[in-house]
């Protein structure tokens, strides 16, 4: 998996390409991680739109546990919240079903994916003027 990372106004949008695999998936959260730290960013989108692969459950699970112990352990203490993010994935990737979303928000994680990109941005607290121009990528 390969991402690619830059900072929007106030936002981290990290793109993710290539083929999904769990030890990948790891790696490139806590790269992700020491963007938002080096960022001080709040919101992040993960746009996994072109990842290929189809998880399993059990890797769904892992990786939802995995990031949210990831993100608990990077904040900084008397941060004022923890990070938003919003991933945007398409099936088989996106799993309609949410579990690895609901195992993360189960420990403490803000997190909530889409299959589009206006309704991740939507969630993020974009404004109108950023949804049009970030939907263009």
């Amino acid at each position: 998996m390969m991402l690619e990372i830059r900072a929007e106004a106030g936002f981290l949008r990290a793109t993710a390409t290539g083929e999904f695999s769990m030890e990948e998936a790891k790696r490139t959260f806590l790269e992700m991680l020491d963007a938002v730290a080096h960022h001080r960013a709040e919101k992040i989108l993960m746009d996994g739109r072109k990842l290929k692969g189809e998880p399993k459950t059990i890797e769904r699970f892992l990786y939802g546990s995995f990031a949210a112990h990831a993100v608990a352990t990077h904040r900084k203490p008397g941060a004022p919240r923890a990070p938003q993010f919003a991933y945007v994935l398409q099936e088989p990737v996106f799993d309609p079903q949410r579990f690895g979303e609901t195992v993360a928000v189960n420990r403490g994680m803000w997190v909530k994916s889409f299959d589009n990109l206006g309704d991740a941005l939507e969630w993020l607290g974009w404004a109108p003027a950023n949804k049009a121009h970030a939907g263009d990528a």
